[in-house]
C-alpha cells in the first residue's frame, strides 16, 4: 500500500470513528498497515481491505454482517468523500436491518 493511500485511509478511519452509530451496530476494519480490528479477519469477498458492519440482534444470535470492499476506485477518493460513502453504506445497511425486523413500511 502506498504511503499516500495509507495516510488517506488513516484519516478516513478517524472520520468514521467519530460518527454516532446505533449501539447494536459495530464497525470493524480490515485495512492492513492502517487498522485491523479484532472482528475483521480478512474474510471479505474481495480479498483486499474492507470495512465490516455487524448488527447483533438483542438475543445475540444470528448477527447480520456486511463487508464493504475498499476497491481501487474508492481509494482514489478524498478521505472525506470515502468516509461519506461508507457512512451512506452504513445507513443503507441499517435500513435493511430495520426492514427485516419490522417489515416494509
Amino acid at each position: 500500500m502506498l504511503a499516500e493511500q495509507k495516510e488517506k485511509l488513516q484519516t478516513m478511519v478517524g472520520l468514521i470513528d467519530h460518527i454516532a452509530v446505533d449501539p447494536d451496530v459495530s464497525i470493524d476494519y480490515f485495512i492492513p498497515g492502517v487498522k485491523v480490528t479484532e472482528n475483521a479477519d480478512g474474510s471479505g469477498e474481495s480479498g483486499g481491505p474492507y470495512v465490516q458492519f455487524t448488527y447483533t440482534t438483542s438475543s445475540g444470535l444470528d448477527p447480520h454482517v456486511q463487508h464493504m470492499p475498499l476497491t481501487h476506485g474508492y481509494l482514489e477518493k478524498t478521505p472525506q468523500d470515502l468516509a461519506n460513502l461508507i457512512t451512506f453504506s452504513l445507513e443503507r445497511f441499517m435500513e435493511e436491518i430495520d426492514s427485516r425486523q419490522y417489515g416494509a413500511q
